[in-house]
């Protein structure tokens, strides 16, 4: 049973770019004279296209959105797919998109500006890789490219990466950690018992082994090894185990999965292993998309 912060899988950038021409309508001639030159029409007025979402006054067009879908069902169908067994993937994919909006209005919020040169070498990468230009041209019209969208579509993505990468860059390489273990169990009763027994002076690890049902753990002597605060999937449990000191134990505490007795072993300002960092940067990324929609203006117009 893991005691690591669950995340959703770390943002994927999404093709978008503006695709498709506007409809027009004539102005028409009021009271026009017989006897009047012939009159050049008037340039046309686009029709605003529509739009899946709109954020922050930015719109995705539903024709973008559509494309997207359908990229998504062809390499889910084409990899064997169902696409039935998928759930909501559409307003998933939407969100999706509108998060790659908010980073990238972020990005340039914070002065972020995608230079020429870049959207050049990504686009000279995606010809060399796709083999030659023929082949790559042949991509752009079967994913419904063209050269303007997919410059778009890049710009977007550098943006939103930048933000991505600015954002988890402030998670720091060292904090406050505590090394700990616990031990688990379903009953309050049956961890009041255990906890006795160690404030008896029976050994901690043995008691893990012998009776803790988490079996992430058990085998270590329900180690759960160095954590810095915001880690843990069970904020009883993180709380508990930073308000002790190195040889202390704690009371029970109960959280979703269970009862807990919790000893630290360490404590101190320590180097973040790589993974626990990873899971801290993507949680600091989810974060600040929370408190960016909290106050957006994001308006749906599909059918969630």
């Amino acid at each position: 049973m893991p005691f690591v912060m669950v995340h959703r899988k770390a943002l994927v950038a999404l093709s978008i770019g503006l695709l498709g021409a506007a409809g027009c309508r004539r102005i028409p001639i009021l009271n026009p004279s017989p006897l009047a030159p012939t009159v050049t029409p008037a340039p046309p007025t686009p029709t605003p296209e529509p739009l899946a979402a709109s954020v922050n006054g930015e719109g995705i067009l539903l024709e973008l959105f559509e494309l997207e879908v359908i990229r998504f069902e062809y390499s889910k169908t084409d990899s064997g797919i169902d696409l039935a067994t998928l759930g909501a993937y559409r307003s998933e994919l939407l969100e999706s998109m509108i998060d790659l909006e908010l980073l990238a209005q972020g990005a340039r919020a914070s002065g972020f500006k995608v230079e020429e040169t870049e959207i050049d070498d990504r686009l000279n990468q995606m010809v060399e890789s796709a083999g030659d230009r023929g082949e790559f041209e042949l991509w752009m019209e079967l994913n419904g490219y063209t050269q303007e969208t997919l410059q778009t579509a890049l710009t977007k993505e550098i943006e939103a990466a930048w933000m991505v990468a600015n954002i988890a860059d402030q998670v720091p390489d060292t904090a406050e950690q505590v090394h700990a273990r616990h031990i688990l169990v379903t009953s309050e009763a049956e961890a009041e018992g255990l906890r006795a027994q160690l404030q008896d002076g029976v050994d901690f690890n043995l008691l893990a082994r012998q009776y803790s049902i988490d079996a992430s753990t058990r085998p270590a002597g329900g180690d759960l090894g160095w954590f810095p605060k915001g880690f843990l999937l069970w904020p009883e449990v993180e709380t508990a185990a930073f308000a002790l000191q190195p040889g202390e134990i704690s009371k029970v505490v109960k959280s979703e999965i269970g009862y807990h007795i919790l000893e630290i072993t360490e404590r101190e300002d320590h180097l973040m292993a790589y993974s626990v960092r990873q899971a801290l940067r993507e949680q600091a990324v989810e974060s600040w998309l929370s408190t960016e929609r909290a106050s957006a203006d994001i308006q749906t117009f599909i059918a969630q």
